[in-house]
């Protein structure tokens, strides 16, 4: 066993292919052998006492074998099981038959009478075989639990994936298990990592039960890892234009502050220079005080410069939606440069259908697109209802990458990266305090400047994202946030993150990447 966050991850439909392969070898027995050795580890001090909850299929039976090893080591377990066991799969009812064989007893309900001090609840009720709302004494068994283990602070572990949360795409079917901790088999699934799994799934643990999944079949998708991404290692013989400028467009009245941000977050994150450009000429100022190597010029400006000098743009944070802003816009889509398209930009793509043409005609081996939308603005580009974004953040990430041959990065609980040849990964980092203004448009400026210093699309946009929610975890870890940790704040945690990243990469003298 190990913490779960290895690269790999499967859906349910390719891991039961697995199974399928593995049907000779004991992987029941060996699920319910990690889950009790992880539980052992769990029991609270003096309290003997396991409630473990055992559902209808094979996730049951991977309780009843943790049950069987916790009983021969002397815990007193109260296994709660209601079904009818000859309907069971063959391997689970093989479990019950020995769990009877060593002593053991099911008790019909929550246990009554005599007061039970526990130290640990095991949920074995469905793990990722529910797709519906769990229903009459499952659903009063799992709010129990939910009960049982916040009242009196008792660890709650879930077997493969808490009962409840779908572990294809982390949506939370009511009640559900919120667990402190959950042992994923064979691989870990997606859901554990992206949109409720988080808030339920506590601390991941891994067991792989002997099986290489990777050998047998390829993952579906992977998490995004520190060491996974590289930064260019930089030479001392070096200036300015060897890590280049980048423009960012946006700040219309009102919102200057998304451009400052995305600006400032491009000089912390590398860019050589960083230009900015408002919609309305009028209210631009002409000096950031608080970062002066910023440089404001006009659009009319800026255009004659890009063919020469801007080696990347970022436009929509704070951008507006009139007139000037669609202009804006659509000047972007026309250069030959690399774009990234974050808040208005986005909202704009949606309501013209001229623009998304013109970002269909984008060379994409030359001219990469970048989008970098929250939730709802994807609902825009898909033209769908959000719960339709949330109900597969996964395949809503992939089509948004197909459909604007753009890489995405669909921004929430586990933010997915997307590219346009269908690869994905998920961000497991990240925390609350991100929730708040101001946070996409430090990412927007991150991913241009990334771009700027000639990091591939896939590269820039991991990197960013990676960086980004590293920072704000840093910073919470210290004591700064989750309640009121500021978007600002990120920028100088961003360019830590990011030097450490080059040290690795000068160390190792690689600057090599792959998302595969």
């Amino acid at each position: 066993m190990r913490p779960a966050l290895q690269s790999a991850l499967y859906f349910a439909r390719t891991l039961r292919g697995i199974e399928a392969a593995y049907a000779d070898e004991p992987l029941m027995q060996r699920a319910g052998l990690a889950a009790a050795s992880l539980a052992e580890s769990l029991v609270l001090p003096n309290r003997r006492h396991v409630l473990i909850l055992v559902g209808p299929g094979n996730n049951g039976g991977d309780a009843i074998e943790a049950a069987i090893h916790l009983l021969t080591q002397g815990h007193d377990v109260n296994v709660v099981y209601r079904d009818d066991p000859s309907r069971l799969p063959p391997d689970a009812q093989l479990a019950h038959k020995r769990f009877a064989s060593i002593g053991g007893k099911l008790e019909a309900d929550w246990p009554v009478g005599q007061a039970r001090d526990y130290g640990l609840i095991i949920d074995g009720l469905f793990g990722i075989g529910l797709n519906d709302n769990p229903r009459n004494h499952h659903a009063q068994w799992i709010n129990d639990a939910n009960n049982l283990a916040r009242d009196q602070r008792v660890p709650l572990l879930a077997l493969d994936c808490p009962s409840g949360l779908q572990g294809d795409s982390g949506v939370v079917f009511e009640p559900a298990i919120h667990a402190s901790h959950c042992i994923t088999f064979l691989a870990a699934k997606p859901g554990l990592y992206t949109l409720n799994g988080p808030d339920h799934c506590g601390e991941i643990t891994l067991a792989d039960l002997g099986v290489d999944c990777a050998s047998h079949t390829a993952p579906d998708g992977r998490l995004l890892r520190a060491d996974d991404i590289h930064m260019l290692a930089r030479k001392r013989n070096c200036h300015k234009g060897d890590f280049g400028a980048l423009a960012i467009l946006g700040g219309a009245r009102g919102m200057l502050g998304a451009a400052v941000l995305a600006a400032r977050s491009a000089l912390h994150c590398g860019a050589g220079s960083v230009y900015v450009s408002t919609p309305d000429e009028s209210m631009q100022p002409t000096l950031d005080p608080l970062q002066p190597e910023l440089m404001w010029c006009r659009p009319v400006d800026l255009w004659s410069m890009s063919s020469s000098t801007i080696k990347a743009i970022v436009c929509g944070p704070g951008l507006g939606q009139d007139k000037a802003a669609r202009s804006l816009l659509d000047k972007c889509l026309q250069q030959n440069l690399p774009l990234v398209l974050d808040a208005d930009a986005l909202n704009l793509l949606a309501m013209h259908n001229s623009l998304q043409q013109a970002i269909a005609n984008r060379q994409a081996t030359s001219n990469h697109t970048l989008l970098t939308p929250h939730p709802k603005e994807a609902a825009r580009l898909l033209d769908c209802e959000l719960q339709k974004i949330q109900t597969d953040r996964i395949a809503a990430a992939c089509q948004l990458a197909r459909q604007y041959n753009a890489h995405v990065a669909l921004k929430g609980c586990g933010t997915i990266i997307a590219t346009p040849s269908g690869k994905w990964r998920i961000n497991p980092a990240g925390n609350p305090g991100m929730a708040c203004a101001g946070m996409g448009d430090v990412l927007a400026g991150a991913v241009g400047a990334l771009i700027a210093q000639d990091l591939t699309a896939e590269r820039a946009l991991a990197t960013a994202v990676y960086t980004h929610a590293a920072a704000a975890d840093q910073l919470v870890n210290s004591g700064t946030g989750p309640v009121g940790l500021t978007a600002s704040e990120l920028i100088p945690g961003m360019r830590l993150q990011i030097n450490a990243l080059h040290c690795q990469s000068r160390t190792s003298h690689t600057d090599s990447y792959s998302m595969g």
